[in-house]
């Protein structure tokens, strides 16, 4: 599904294609897949509203599929092995943010289905250094979403310092969020949910909220840490209300629309931060895999065959998808 022209996804702007098939060059791996989640970031790809997008482009970061082929100098994965590919799909390798292991940071990284295509197809390829050996005992559909909105909530609650135990506040109940807060239960966690939809407060509940509600509402206690997962800046402010002295709010995405002015006093006083989440890191993805495992973490999916990617789309730009959205593009017909 490619990528031409970005534009509303209502106009169904990705174009079922025929291209030929990628060749792994040294040190890649050829995959071919199985299945690829539907990200928010790839509706921001598809509508145009992130910069330095590479066109044409086939979108797609949460990829699971085998390996078809290898180039030369591969080491640790071979013809066959179940992988798992993500956003990060390149870096420098060598610049400072590289070099202190902060490499989602690196001024030259590539992306997954932005710079590069990805896994809204049959094959792509990936340097096999930024290809994730897959647990067993996880479908592919189940572990698809895992690859981005796994590892960026994974992320965002190690980044708002949450402690076992803590009061956790989860803004916008999507893909995310809801793998996002088994980890937190699974640290025994309080954990309070917050959207505008219901069946969504309702999804909170049953994987164990101690509370839900609409973003527009206190919580019924301080929390001690928050997420916000959804790109709306207006929630910004009042997440930053509900955090108790010394509370950490990070921004999971990576579009949101304008915040509106802070009040010192209301919303950052008495040692309360907030920060930004910018993509993820390997070590991110490795520590997130085995926890999936452990947990074990179970994502409540809504698959589409590949050829539907536009409808897919729409459905989560809509909010008609509760959890994740999957393309079965090893099944697909078309």
């Amino acid at each position: 599904m490619l990528l031409k022209k970005p534009s509303p996804v209502g106009s169904r702007p990705l174009n079922l294609d025929e291209v030929d098939d990628p060749e792994p060059g040294p040190g890649q791996l050829r995959i071919k897949v199985h299945v690829c989640g539907v990200c928010h970031t790839d509706l921001h790809t598809v509508e145009g509203e992130l910069g330095e997008l590479s066109l044409p482009v086939v979108p797609g970061h949460q990829v699971v599929g085998t390996v078809d082929a290898t180039g030369g100098r591969v080491k640790g994965v071979k013809v066959g092995d179940r992988v798992g590919v993500a956003w990060l799909y390149r870096t420098c390798g060598a610049c400072d943010f590289c070099a202190r292991g902060d490499e989602n940071l690196c001024p030259d990284a590539r992306f997954t289905g932005y710079h590069v295509n990805g896994g809204y197809a049959e094959f792509l390829t990936v340097d096999h250094e930024f290809a994730y050996r897959l647990p067993r005992g996880i479908s592919d559909e189940n572990m698809a979403p895992l690859l981005c909105g796994g590892i960026i909530g994974y992320r965002a609650l190690r980044l708002s310092e949450v402690r076992p135990g803590g009061r956790l506040g989860l803004y916008g109940f999507g893909a995310s969020a809801h793998i996002a807060m088994q980890i937190a239960t699974h640290w025994k966690c309080r954990v309070y949910a917050f959207s505008r939809g219901e069946s969504r407060r309702v999804l909170a509940a049953d994987l164990g909220a101690v509370w839900t509600g609409r973003p527009d509402e206190p919580p019924p206690e301080k929390l001690d840490a928050g997420v916000v997962f959804a790109p709306a800046g207006h929630i910004v402010p009042q997440a930053l209300e509900h955090l108790d002295r010394g509370g950490t709010l990070s921004l999971a995405g990576i579009y949101m629309t304008e915040i509106p002015p802070l009040d010192y006093e209301r919303h950052l006083y008495y040692e309360r931060t907030l920060r930004s989440v910018t993509a993820a890191t390997r070590r991110d993805g490795r520590e997130l895999v085995k926890l999936a495992a452990k947990v074990p973490i179970q994502t409540t999916v809504q698959a589409y065959p590949l050829h539907e990617a536009n409808r897919a789309l729409d459905d989560l730009k809509e909010g008609r998808v509760n959890g994740a959205a999957v393309l079965n593009v090893a099944d697909d017909p078309a």
